[in-house]
């Protein structure tokens, strides 16, 4: 285990790095709340394959089955985007290492996070509960078709993009919920958008350029 103030202090200029980045978008300043977030979840334990400088760099990062850990700045992006409170149950598409979903549960009330791919779906569940976050819940499946068992949710973040939204997500959102995902042919720069729910209607709002893997469906076992 590294020294603890040593993971600190990458830390904090971590968040320093996201604080330099400037307005996460255009007439938006950080929140506290989510800053103070980044500051406290110990990303490296959720990468221990890289060395403690390069997990705490603001760029995304490798993990198995193809997949990557979003840059920082865009966990932190995402996660203010989502306008979380203190009792906000959420959904998020797309577990990867664990690390987003700790960030989030720290934010939020509960959390249920489903993975496609079941090695990295047992992995994360893991390191989340050997990390202190018992708030979060983690399964393998099909991200397309969301976790209606526990639905509505008042908060959904999907962290791959799919070419258009899932009607199955829109379906599993609280009246007046958030729901943030990037949208977007892979290959190709995609939109994060953020939706809000209205009745039967989705207000768009959409909030910058990003790139994320695709948004693929079906349970990989």
């Amino acid at each position: 285990m590294p020294p603890p103030d040593k993971a600190e202090a990458l830390r904090d200029l971590m968040t320093e790095a996201i604080e330099a980045f400037g307005e996460p978008w255009p007439g938006q300043s950080w929140d506290d709340r989510v800053l103070d977030a980044m500051r406290e979840v110990p990303r490296h334990r959720f990468v221990p394959h890289l060395s403690l400088e390069r997990a705490y760099e603001d760029s995304p990062q490798p993990i198995a089955h193809g997949q990557t850990i979003s840059q920082p700045t865009v966990v932190a992006m995402m996660a203010q985007a989502l306008e979380l409170e203190e009792e906000s149950t959420v959904l998020e598409i797309g577990t990867g290492s664990g690390y987003h979903a700790a960030v989030i549960s720290v934010l939020a009330g509960q959390v249920f996070t489903v993975e496609r791919h079941r090695p990295l779906a047992e992995q994360a569940g893991r390191r989340l509960e050997d990390a202190g976050y018992p708030n979060v819940q983690v399964r393998a499946g099909d991200g397309y078709l969301g976790w209606p068992e526990q639905a509505p949710f008042d908060r959904i973040l999907v962290t791959a993009a799919p070419p258009e939204l899932p009607q199955a997500l829109v379906d599993q959102l609280r009246d007046g919920g958030v729901l943030i995902a990037p949208i977007g042919p892979e290959h190709e720069v995609q939109q994060l958008v953020r939706f809000r729910k209205d009745g039967e209607v989705l207000i768009r709002e959409n909030l910058g350029p990003v790139r994320f893997v695709p948004m693929l469906p079906g349970d990989e076992g």
